[in-house]
Parts: structure tokens; sequence; C-alpha cells
């Protein structure tokens, strides 16, 4: 099959034989595994890079009219906050795309709109408060503290850190005021959930295979505020080994919980209208509630990252893995015929 793998690329101007050329060196990016897998799996492969300039995309796709686009952007002009306007080009010109459409990124993104979402739809999710842009006054919500303080349309754990949990109402102005300040949007204090946290990615449409559960452990902390899945925790791996940090397959899980995790994913993945492929962030408390925290359309599918490793323990290898991605895609479009 014909197949574009288009991407966010900090490289203006490189065409495919750049890209491709980077794949026989080894240089760990994951759109080069998943054009990797790809060729391995037959497919004749066009990598298409996106930096700041529409027009050179939508050139490079005329040319080649693939009859499949696996989309791997993240971001575009490295804000993250721009990922749903890709899907939403390719939707405009008519091409067949994998992954989540411009209105389930732009949903998920969107902690307290994603949280209300996902309420309505008996799913349970921390109480919380947003804080746009401007306000004049942060009051103490009527919540009780902790608080955990997020940026409102952030990814990747990106403007969250140990002095995100607040304990009064002086650190909640302080953080609210941080990322107003600093990442300029709104903020969101949510309800600290205490407990185990959870992630569970899911593979396909209307019929979904709940993958095994990946859990975050803190080996050598152990206060509970202190486990969050914080942007050092998740990518600077010195402070990784130094407090024990690692994703493991889940220890066991009582069966109620089990039971309300299997029962509220799809729903939260169908509710949010992700497609093809997604991830559930779970909370689950000493007393064996469930909450979700987040619910990701665009988690990572590199090899050997969460995804692609509870998939393999199910017996999708990465190159099967990223072809069942691209098979979602493609029966969606048919089923959309018939």
């Amino acid at each position: 099959m014909r197949t574009a793998v288009i991407f966010d690329t900090p490289n203006p101007g490189w065409m495919d034989a750049d890209f491709k050329a980077e794949i026989e060196a080894g240089v760990p990016e994951a759109e080069y595994e998943v054009a990797e897998a790809l060729m391995e799996n037959g497919h004749d492969i066009y990598m298409i890079g996106l930096h700041d300039d529409l027009r050179h995309p939508l050139h490079q796709l005329e040319e080649y009219r693939p009859e499949l686009v696996f989309n791997c952007c993240e971001s575009f002009m490295g804000n993250a906050r721009y990922d749903y306007g890709v899907p939403a080009l390719l939707e405009l010109h008519g091409y067949r795309y994998t992954g989540s459409p411009p209105e389930g990124l732009v949903m998920a993104r969107d902690k307290a709109a994603s949280k209300k979402v996902l309420a309505y739809h008996s799913v349970k999710v921390p109480d919380f408060v947003a804080y746009d842009l401007g306000i004049k006054k942060i009051r103490p919500p009527d919540l009780d503290f902790p608080l955990i303080v997020k940026p409102l349309r952030e990814d990747a754990s990106v403007g969250i850190a140990q002095s995100s949990v607040v304990s009064d109402e002086k650190d909640l102005v302080d953080r609210v005021e941080f990322i107003h300040r600093n990442l300029t949007q709104a903020a969101i204090a949510e309800q600290f959930i205490e407990g185990r946290e959870f992630y569970i990615g899911m593979l396909g449409n209307q019929k979904l295979i709940q993958l095994p559960t990946v859990e975050l452990i803190f080996e050598k902390m152990t206060d509970p505020t202190m486990k969050i899945a914080t942007h050092t925790a998740k990518w600077d791996l010195d402070y990784r080994e130094r407090w024990g940090i690692k994703n493991v397959f889940a220890r066991p899980i009582g069966k109620r919980a089990q039971d309300e995790i299997e029962r509220i994913c799809p729903i939260a993945f169908h509710a949010l209208r992700l497609r093809d492929y997604g991830r559930i962030d779970v909370r689950l408390t000493p007393d064996q509630e469930v909450y979700v925290l987040e619910v990701n359309p665009n988690p990572y599918i590199s090899y050997g990252e969460d995804m692609a490793n509870a998939a393999d323990k199910i017996g999708l290898d990465y190159y099967e893995f990223i072809e069942r991605i691209a098979e979602e895609a493609l029966a969606r479009y048919e089923g959309a015929k018939a």
C-alpha cells in the first residue's frame, strides 16, 4: 500500500530521502520506527516532515497520492496544542489517515471539558476548578486540599512538577500564576487522588482491545503527594533511577476495581471521540475507587514504550502492532462506505 508517514520535524525542507537516511543510520525517533515497521510489512513508504509551512506537506501528498496517511504528528511549529490541525488538514483534502480526528484531539487535550464529558457518561473523575488567563482574583475552590495544579491544555506532563501539588491557598495562587505566566494558558486545579497510577492502552474502534495495564511505581518515595507523573519523572532517566520510578505491568488489582477499569475505558475512549488507538490514565485509591485522570488520543507508540510493550504482551510484536493500527484505520473508512 502507498502509505505516507507524516510527522513534525525540526528540519524544514527535508525530503523523503533525508528521513530514510536517518532510519538507515539508526536514529531513534518514533516516526522512523513506525515507518520502518510499515516498510517491513510491505508498504511503499513516503516520509513527510511538517515544520512551519503547510504548503510543503500538501504538495508532497499531492505528488505521492497515498492510499493511507499514518499520522505521527504531535505538534505544529513546536506547539503541541496545534496537533489537531494536521488531521483537520488531511480531512479537508480527503486523505484517509490513522488516529483520532481533530475533535477528539481538541476535546481530550482540554482537561476541564474532557472531565465534564466523562462525568456525564458516569465515569468518575477528580473534582476540579479551572482558572482562565486574565482572572483578577484566584479564589480557593470548594475542594479539600491537597490539590494538583496543571496546565489546562498540555500533554506529556509539561508544566507538572512536585510543586504542582499544593496544600494551601498561597501555594495554589503561586502555581496558577506560574502556569499563566510561563505557559500562557489556563490552569486547572484538581482534587489530588491518592493511589496507584495505571495506563491502559486501547486498540480498535467499535470493537476495542484493552491492552494489559501498565503501572507507574515509585519504589523509593513514601510521601503519596510526591508520587505523581511529573515531567521529570517521565523523561529524566537519572531522576527515575534515583527515586526508583518505573513503568511495569500492573501488580495484582482487585476484581471490583478491574471490572470498573474494563467498564470505563471503552466509555472514555468513545465519549471523547478517539479512534484506532489511545490510552486511558487512571488512579486507583486505597479503597478501590477508580478515577480517570486523563485520556490520551496520541500516546507514544515507539518501540519499547508502554503501548508497544503492552501489545507485545498479548502477542502483537512491534511490526504487527503498527500494522494493526493501519488496518483499524482502513477498516473504519471501508466501513463508512458500506
